[in-house]
């Protein structure tokens, strides 16, 4: 079965323009990311060893953590220069998150740490969730990222850009109709909302789902002082703050709105 077709302006901005592996190494607000999609994902996933399904999972970021936490990986992604890099991590193959090639029931979980945010059509979302529903088994976890529908509003703020009409008008598009059109160093995207994407995740068939702010309300003040010439250093004080907040917030829905990505978590029906 062919797979789905893979948006052009996608797959020149992963294989020609950003490096994916070191986006979450390369800065403050990339660590934090990354460290609290690590505890999260780990507070939900079974005992080690467990067989997980990364689909969208780029060079393998991820995979390297799981895999040296003993957990069996495969990983999927529609990147050629992903899958050669993630190789050197786990077993990695070209795939498409919405025609997957694994069978009925063979994970004990699946994570979807970047393809929804690359479908801004919801019928595409829908297939995405679909089918880690199908593949993982009975009582497993499906884990899905989100980029946050704010957050370009927050980071374009601490970057001290948004007093300026091009960036207004980019964000006040993205606010109002939740996709980014691909045009401005990022690619196309689709930006959602905490309970929307609850919805989604439920709307899969999904269980006891819940939403986390990844790296919660106060990120951009990381990005801030790192992005301005002048500013006093980055601190290990102000980074551990910023975790804090996001781990203090956790308990609060009405702060998921401030966070930069957000991670659903929801099982399989037993």
């Amino acid at each position: 079965m062919p797979l789905p077709e893979l948006s052009p302006e996608i797959a020149h901005f992963y294989s020609d323009v950003i490096d994916e592996g070191t986006r979450l190494s390369s800065s403050a607000d990339g660590r934090l990311e990354m460290l609290r999609t690590q505890e999260l994902l780990r507070r939900f996933l079974p005992v080690s060893p467990a067989r997980v399904l990364d689909v969208g999972g780029g060079t393998g970021v991820h995979a390297r953590w799981l895999v040296e936490d003993g957990y069996h990986v495969d990983l999927v992604d529609p990147i050629a220069r992903h899958i050669e890099q993630a190789r050197e991590v786990c077993s990695a193959s070209l795939g498409d998150a919405r025609s997957l090639a694994a069978p009925d029931a063979s994970y004990d979980a699946v994570h979807l740490l970047g393809p929804l945010y690359h479908l801004p059509d919801h019928a595409d979302r829908s297939q995405a969730l679909a089918e880690a529903v199908r593949v993982v088994r009975p009582g497993g976890v499906v884990a899905a990222a989100a980029i946050n529908r704010y957050s370009a509003l927050f980071e374009h703020t601490a970057l001290a850009h948004l007093h300026t009409e091009r960036l207004q008008g980019a964000i006040s598009k993205i606010l109002d109709s939740a996709v980014h059109d691909g045009r401005g160093g990022f690619t196309i995207a689709y930006f959602h909302r905490a309970e929307e994407l609850a919805v989604e995740l439920r709307d899969a068939g999904l269980v006891d789902v819940e939403v986390f702010g990844i790296e919660g309300p106060a990120w951009s003040q990381l990005k801030a002082v790192e992005h301005h010439p002048g500013t006093s250093a980055l601190s290990e004080s102000l980074f551990q703050s910023v975790l804090t907040a996001a781990r203090l917030a956790e308990p609060y829905p009405e702060l998921l709105a401030a966070s930069s990505h957000l991670l659903a978590i929801g099982r399989s029906r037993a």
